[in-house]
């Protein structure tokens, strides 16, 4: 489909805006400041990129001046496909900052949603039982904190509305700071319930009564929890930073937030670590819901022992955010050799094998994060050549890149050096140019 679209839009003229009866935006739009139309043209960009792509694996293409060179050919379409994917990353830019400023409307409409849905629950739940106090300070309680929600979801809609302030600087959704969120809303919202209470109570015992439901002893756990998780995603924030300073962890940039980013790496990959901390702590704030539904004049006393698992959990994933990671590495350079040549030493013109770990970093595995990798043969910065397969790239890969010796090269004992997408360097491997 991929293709067919893309070979449409070839055919109509690249990027062409679409003159049919749905208006000036349907199906080929570019500019960035309509959804629908950097919708639709990064989808053109990432169709035609693709049609290139496998064309070039097929050998199809290729203009005749640079077909008798094998060297040249190669050159000549990995500089066609970084022109390419950098105008599919332009785009993707693009819908993804509209994407983001449409964003805090569906996250206003998420928060009322939730309040209809507590009004549908508690109105099912107070028949026979019959209205009560604690239902009317429950109702107020989430009228307040959705106006809340909705206030700065409008003072941060160019920034994903509620959703702002658990977006990392990578612009991927932090798994610390949505816990932490989560609970914080839920500790304002029982306290807010028990101010609704307090401020309709008519007798003394009854005040009373709901303002020892506040003291420590009573929601100590729940404090507790709410203390951790909130440490941990300031503690996370400086170990990421400091970490990716340090080039001990990689970090690329996403075109826009998704709600996999909880659960999994840059990569899109699931972790362990994630998953259990989201799973862990989502149950333990069920129960503590539901405590609170079931005794609205104190604060939830969740059980230690539940407290105890989701500090293991948080312990857990700040461990795993110490383990993951680790500095690119150069294992040896050989030189690469292809069926029927001659054994030799390296020299000018010669392609390199570099092999080690770690060269494409987590979510850098587009063409345009690809293409800016850098190798350092001595002074001299080798573009990394993208070489285009069926579904994807042979090079470069995560474990071996190939590159060219140049002949700016002097022969003689040289370092070579490989700079990520994520801007971080290799260790520095010493090889032998020969003339």
């Amino acid at each position: 489909m991929a293709v067919q679209e893309a070979r449409q839009g070839v055919d109509g003229g690249a990027f062409g805006a679409s003159t049919g009866p749905g208006g000036a935006h349907d199906g080929g739009c570019t500019c960035g400041d309509c959804p629908h139309g950097a919708r639709a043209g990064h989808r053109r960009a990432v169709a035609e990129f693709l049609l290139k792509r496998d064309e070039f694996a097929a050998g199809q293409g290729l203009p005749a001046a640079v077909a008798h060179s094998a060297s040249a050919s190669r050159q000549w379409i990995s500089e066609e496909l970084t022109q390419s994917a950098e105008l599919v990353a332009e785009r993707g830019r693009a819908e993804g900052a509209a994407w983001l400023a449409r964003l805090w409307r569906r996250t206003a409409g998420a928060v009322w949603a939730a309040v209809v849905v507590l009004v549908l629950v508690q109105a099912l739940t107070a028949i026979g039982a019959g209205w009560t106090a604690a239902r009317t300070a429950g109702l107020l309680a989430a009228l307040v904190v959705a106006g809340s929600l909705t206030a700065a979801s409008w003072f941060h809609r160019a920034r994903g509305g509620v959703l702002a302030p658990v977006i990392g600087e990578d612009n991927r959704l932090s798994t610390s700071r949505a816990v932490a969120v989560a609970w914080v809303l839920f500790v304002a919202y029982a306290v807010l319930v028990l101010v609704g209470r307090l401020a309709a109570a008519s007798s003394g015992a009854e005040r009373d009564m709901l303002i020892a439901g506040l003291e420590l002893a009573r929601g100590a756990g729940v404090v507790t929890v709410l203390a951790v998780v909130c440490g941990i995603a300031v503690l996370v924030r400086r170990v990421v930073g400091l970490r990716v300073l340090g080039q001990r962890l990689q970090k690329v940039r996403a075109d826009r937030p998704r709600a996999a980013d909880l659960l999994t790496d840059d990569s899109g990959r699931g972790t362990f670590a994630d998953i259990q901390y989201v799973v862990i702590g989502g149950v333990a704030l069920l129960f503590a819901a539901v405590r609170l539904a079931r005794r609205p004049d104190q604060l939830p006393d969740l059980p230690w022992g539940l407290a105890v698992v989701v500090l293991v959990s948080a312990a857990t994933y700040v461990a795993g955010k110490y383990a993951e990671g680790g500095r690119p590495v150069i294992l040896s350079v050989v030189r690469s050799r292809e069926a029927g040549d001659l054994d030799g030493p390296i020299r000018t013109g010669d392609d390199i094998e570099i092999r080690g770990a770690g060269f494409v970093p987590p979510g850098a595995q587009r063409a345009d994060r690809l293409a800016r990798m850098v190798v350092r043969i001595g002074p001299v910065n080798v573009q990394v050549p993208l070489v285009p397969v069926a579904g994807g790239f042979s090079n470069p890969t995560d474990d071996v890149l190939t590159v060219p010796v140049p002949a700016d090269v002097e022969a003689g004992r040289v370092e070579v050096q490989v700079v990520t997408a994520a801007g971080v360097e290799t260790n520095r491997y010493a090889i032998d140019v020969t003339d």
